[in-house]
């Protein structure tokens, strides 16, 4: 039997951090992913997907993500159930990660608008953000081509 899951998305909001009475942390977050198809009217939906990430990958996620953010997700679909407050059964399924990848640099939220459309919402194609990128020094790419030979010796070859 298998059960896997693999997501690309971005988050609806800034994850929630908590921690259980034995200090374990466990972070909760809302990924946005398009959808492969458009919709009668020619727009791109997106699923909302709830995910859960547990101990040091949970503070990483609240600590390095915010809304917005683009993110790989690898996990397992789990459902659990509880008894609400008015006595009544809940379900809830949701994306137990067992690793969340962070897909762009950090700051790169912050320059991008704020105006994105919902079809933008899980990773669509922002026209500012090669510009945004170079404005924040983001273009340090050390294997730019800017035309010369790279020197290496044999030396420095790990095979």
């Amino acid at each position: 039997m298998l059960n896997r899951v693999v997501l690309v998305g971005r988050l609806t909001k800034d994850p929630e951090l908590r921690y259980t009475p034995n200090g374990v942390a466990v972070a909760n977050f809302t990924l946005a992913v398009n959808r492969p198809f458009s919709n009668q009217q020619g727009d791109r939906e997106a699923d909302f997907i709830n995910c859960v990430v547990w101990r040091k990958p949970a503070e990483n996620v609240a600590n390095f993500l915010t809304k917005g953010s683009l993110a790989g997700v690898d996990g397992r679909v789990q459902t659990r159930s509880y008894d609400n407050n008015e006595g009544r059964r809940v379900y809830v399924t949701e994306i137990v990660a067992d690793s969340v990848q962070f897909l762009e640099p950090r700051n790169s939220q912050n320059n991008q608008s704020n105006n994105s459309s919902n079809s933008q919402a899980a990773g669509g194609y922002d026209s500012n953000q090669n510009s945004n990128r170079q404005q924040g020094g983001y273009n340090d790419d050390p294997f730019a081509n800017d035309g010369k030979p790279i020197d290496i010796s044999d030396d420095d070859l790990p095979f």
